[in-house]
């Protein structure tokens, strides 16, 4: 089964095409928004660290994702295979990626880009807010996690190179997750 490192700006699908695929391999998804959310949840030590970050406005440190993410991938369930969603989005996320993947044997197969024009992804994520009652999902913010996006983690697709490959990602669901299986057929 693939390791796959799956990226694209807020709204491409990462999250459910890695639902969707994670499903079809049988390998988990490893999210670390939905990791964070389960600890805090649960009220961990890890939970109280990010819920710290979050409840200030600042982002979870590079060091405290990696930490989480390194966990994760030592678990047994990661063996067979996996599909990184969301991780990782920086460059220097990308390097301790690749140590830790160099250090558990575990090498990526893939890195599937899912592209999609901003003005798409405005329009996919106004009606997201709307349909999900997500009020601070305003147009402005939007633009703002684009931005985010396109300075902080749009750098990795050189940082990666040759090993992306790039989905486009404005066909309806069902297509681009045929476009990904065929890919890996």
């Amino acid at each position: 089964m693939p390791r796959v490192i799956l990226m694209g700006p807020p709204g491409a699908g990462k999250g459910t095409q890695g639902e969707i695929l994670a499903e079809a391999w049988q390998v988990p998804k490893i999210a670390p928004g939905d990791i964070f959310r389960a600890e805090i949840k649960q009220g961990t030590e890890l939970g109280l660290k990010v819920k710290s970050f979050s409840d200030s406005g600042r982002l979870v440190p590079d060091e405290v994702v990696i930490e989480v993410i390194e966990s994760r991938l030592r678990q047994p369930d990661t063996q067979v295979g996996w599909i990184l969603d969301g991780f990782p989005r920086t460059v220097a996320q990308a390097e301790a990626l690749d140590a830790l993947l160099a250090e558990i044997n575990q090498p990526y197969d893939a890195v599937v880009n899912l592209d999609v024009p901003d003005q798409f992804l405005v329009a996919r994520l106004l009606a997201r807010a709307i349909d999900q009652g997500r009020a601070d999902d305003t147009e402005e913010v939007i633009k703002n996690r684009l931005e985010e996006y396109n300075a902080k983690t749009r750098p990795l697709l050189e940082f990666y190179g040759k090993h992306v490959t790039q989905i486009d990602g404005t066909p309806s669901m069902p297509e681009v997750t045929e476009t990904i299986k065929k890919f890996f057929a």
